[in-house]
């Protein structure tokens, strides 16, 4: 079982940049492909972002956020961060880690069905005003 935490969302204007960090506790994310998903306000389901493989040489990401923001592992600090950049009001929602354990180091799928990841973060609010 891994713990996830995010942090850094906030408040901002349309435009602006924020960036979002999400760590486990107690585990590294060595053996894991990580994934943010966000939920926005009135929505029952939560909406694919961006997403990194184990080996992190593959990224994914939803077509409304292409080109504005970067998913991205360290691994010297176990750490996944997501890169938004122009933030627009439309973005506004909480925002989940979210990992799945991949068992062959083969595998460098990323999987944007919310039903694949087993473990997830309590979520960090991302509010953008117009």
């Amino acid at each position: 079982q891994v713990h996830l935490a995010e942090s850094g969302g906030g408040l901002v204007q349309a435009g602006d940049s924020l960036r979002l960090s999400c760590t486990p506790f107690g585990r590294t994310f060595s053996i894991y492909s990580v994934s943010w998903f966000r939920q926005a306000p009135g929505k029952e389901e939560r909406e694919f972002v961006a997403g990194i493989s184990r080996s992190g040489g593959r990224t994914s990401y939803a077509d409304s956020v292409k080109n504005r923001i970067t998913i991205s592992r360290n691994s010297a600090i176990n750490e996944v961060s997501l890169q938004m950049n122009s933030l627009e009001p439309e973005d506004t929602a909480v925002y989940y880690c979210a990992v799945r354990m991949v068992v062959s180091t083969s595998d460098d799928n990323i999987s944007t069905s919310p039903s694949s990841y087993t473990n997830w973060g309590q979520g960090t609010q991302v509010t953008v005003s117009s």
